[in-house]
């Protein structure tokens, strides 16, 4: 069942749920409109690359218009790894094989099991316009990727559910973590992505802007930069790719 105050769409085929529903909230579109595709032509993640969307598979995204500074727009793309988790965690026999990666994938075991585009806008007050959240799951297969390990639920032997059912499922649980947030703030949703991120103290490298950082995972900060501990002093990133 859909939760109030979302509308979702269905197509048979899209080149990308991502950008017509951009098109649309740069149109004005009220808030809670979701394009689910059952195959997506050519679909794309972050950095620009593509992400193939076979029959089976969830392509969907979802529409946004949170009121509040554009400096919090970080904190969506999180929220909604946790709310895809709190989704996918149901299905799955042994709840320690999900894991979330920073700041938008999505792991089982040490393999990519989905991705999440988070796109904005700021209003000519500073204020956050729109957010779309992209979000592609592996439920029946699990497309090739350079260099990356893949998964889907059905390579572990589980009965993938539908993906427009599954896509009710997840705008739930992201209506549900978006209430939580408006009533307790960020701290909660941080702590539910800490949960299943990376050890404190771990090691990691971070792509960005060309260049790689190498350090230790030292948490999330107020905003849901990442924190990591390089030399002795800890540097705060709002963007960038673990490596």
């Amino acid at each position: 069942m859909i939760p109030p105050g979302f509308r979702l769409q269905i197509h048979e085929a899209l080149p990308s749920t991502q950008d017509p529903l951009t098109r649309l909230a740069q149109a004005g579109e009220p808030e809670g409109l979701a394009f689910l595709a059952r195959r997506q032509t050519a679909g794309r993640g972050t950095q620009g690359r593509v992400w193939e969307g076979p029959v089976g598979n969830l392509h969907l995204s979802i529409l946004l218009r949170p009121e509040e500074p554009i400096r919090l727009a970080p904190q969506w793309g999180l929220l909604a790894g946790v709310a895809l988790t709190d989704a996918l965690l149901p299905l799955l026999p042994d709840p320690a094989m999900l894991a979330l990666k920073w700041p938008n994938d999505l792991l089982l075991g040490s393999a990519k099991v989905a991705g999440i585009l988070t796109e904005s806008a700021t209003d000519d007050r500073g204020s956050i316009a729109w957010v779309v959240l992209g979000i592609g799951v592996n439920l029946a297969r699990a497309p090739e990727l350079p260099g990356r390990a893949t998964a889907s639920l059905a390579g572990l032997g589980i009965a993938p559910p539908a993906p427009e059912d599954f896509a009710a499922r997840l705008l739930v649980a992201l209506d549900a973590r978006r209430r939580q947030r408006q009533v307790e703030g960020f701290a909660p949703i941080r702590d539910a992505w800490l949960a299943r991120g990376p050890k404190e103290g771990s090691a990691l490298a971070i792509r960005r802007q060309g260049a790689e950082i190498a350090g230790h995972f030292a948490g999330l900060a107020e905003d849901g930069s990442l924190r990591v501990a390089v030399g002795g002093r800890v540097q705060t990133l709002a963007s960038g790719e673990i490596v």
